[in-house]
C-alpha cells in the first residue's frame, strides 16, 4: 500500500500523470517554473516537462486566461494558476464572455482549467482570501468544482483536465497539507455534477462544500451522540453542474435541511440551493432552510477577527440544533 498523500499533493499528482499521458496538456501561471508555484504544486514540472509545457507569466491574469482561452481553442488542455483566488477579477472577462460563450457561439471547444486557491482560515486578508463561487455558477458554459477531500483533489483536477468545457478547479489552501489519504493503484477519476454522500441520516440534511465539508464531517460523532440528532451530509464537490437531485431527494427524507458555505451569506451560492428546495420540496419541509455562511464583509486583515468572520463549529452546531427542534 502507499503512502498517504497530502490535497496538494495529489493535484500536483494529477497533473503530473495528465501531462505524462497527454503531451497537449501544459500548466502556465505566474512563478509556477523555476520558484514551482506560490504553493509548491508545480515544484519540480520545469525540470520533466520543459519551459514549453511549464510556462511562467508576466503578472497579468488577463494574459493568462487569454492565453489559456486561446491555446485551448487550437486543441491544447491549458491548466492555468491564479496565484489567489481573488486575482482573477482581472481576468473576468476572457472567462465569461470567451471561454464561457466560445461553444454556444459557434462550436469552438475551450477545454482548459482554472485553479484557484481559495478560502480564509490561513491569515491572508481581504485580497487574498475570496471565495469567488457564486460569481461563475450563474455563468452558462462553465464548470465549478471544489475538492474537500484528497481523493476528489486529484479525481476532480483529472476529469476537469479531461473535460472539454472550461472548469474552474477552486482548490481550498486551508486544507492543503492539513488532510491526508491513500490514493487508490488504479487510475480514477470523480465525475463532474455528482454530489458525494459523506454520511446518510434521517433528521436533518447538511448540504455544504469545500473547507466546511471538513469542518462538519469532523463535528458528525460528536452531534449525534451529544444531540441525539442523525444527519445527512452532502459534500456538492461540483457547484456547477450542482447535483439537484441528491440534494432534493435529502430533503424529502429528513424534511430539514442546513446549508453551510464559507463564502459571505448575500449573493451565496446558499440562496440559490434554499430557492430550488422550496420550488421543488416546498412540500416535504418541516422547518425554514437555515443558511450559515460567512459574514457580508470583507475578511479581516487581523488574525484574531478573521475566525470570527467565517463560520464557527458552535454557529453550525446551533443551526442544525434550531431547525432539527423546530
Amino acid at each position: 500500500m502507499s503512502d498517504p498523500i497530502t490535497y496538494i499533493q495529489a493535484i500536483t499528482d494529477a497533473m503530473a500523470e495528465e501531462m505524462r499521458r497527454d503531451e497537449s496538456v501544459y500548466c502556465l501561471g505566474q512563478d509556477i517554473g523555476t520558484y514551482g508555484g506560490a504553493f509548491r504544486a508545480t515544484k519540480g514540472f520545469l525540470d520533466e516537462f520543459g519551459r514549453s509545457r511549464c510556462l511562467d507569466t508576466p503578472l497579468s491574469e488577463t494574459a493568462i486566461l487569454g492565453a489559456a482561452v486561446g491555446s485551448a481553442m487550437m486543441g491544447m488542455r491549458p491548466v492555468a494558476e491564479m496565484q489567489f483566488a481573488d486575482f482573477i477579477t482581472n481576468g473576468f472577462n476572457m472567462l465569461v464572455n470567451f471561454a464561457a460563450k466560445s461553444y454556444y457561439r459557434w462550436g469552438a471547444k475551450v477545454p482548459m482549467v482554472v485553479r484557484l486557491p481559495t478560502g480564509g482560515g490561513t491569515r491572508g486578508g481581504p485580497f487574498h482570501s475570496t471565495n469567488p463561487e457564486a460569481w461563475f455558477t450563474r455563468v452558462p458554459g462553465l464548470k465549478v468544482v471544489t475538492p474537500a477531500t484528497v481523493r476528489d483533489a486529484k479525481g476532480l483536477m483529472k476529469a476537469a483536465i479531461r473535460d472539454d468545457n472550461p472548469v474552474l478547479y477552486l482548490e481550498h489552501k486551508f486544507l492543503y497539507r492539513r488532510i491526508k489519504d491513500v490514493m487508490p493503484a488504479e487510475e480514477f477519476e470523480v465525475e463532474i455534477g455528482r454530489a458525494r454522500m459523506v454520511s446518510e441520516g434521517d433528521d436533518v440534511t447538511l448540504v455544504t462544500y469545500g473547507s466546511m465539508a471538513y469542518y462538519a464531517e469532523k463535528m458528525l460523532d460528536q452531534i449525534e451522540a451529544e444531540d441525539g440528532i442523525s444527519i445527512e451530509l452532502i459534500d456538492l464537490r461540483s457547484l456547477l453542474p450542482l447535483d439537484e437531485e441528491t440534494i432534493l431527494n435529502s430533503v424529502r427524507k429528513t424534511n430539514r435541511v442546513v446549508i453551510l458555505h464559507e463564502d459571505t451569506k448575500n449573493g451565496g451560492l446558499g440562496g440559490e440551493i434554499a430557492a430550488r428546495i422550496s420550488e421543488f420540496a416546498f412540500e416535504h419541509l418541516d422547518a425554514p432552510i437555515r443558511r450559515v455562511a460567512s459574514l457580508d464583509t470583507p475578511v479581516p486583515h487581523a488574525p484574531q477577527l478573521e475566525d470570527a468572520f467565517m463560520p464557527q463549529p458552535e454557529d453550525i452546531r446551533a443551526a442544525i440544533l434550531e431547525t432539527a427542534t423546530y
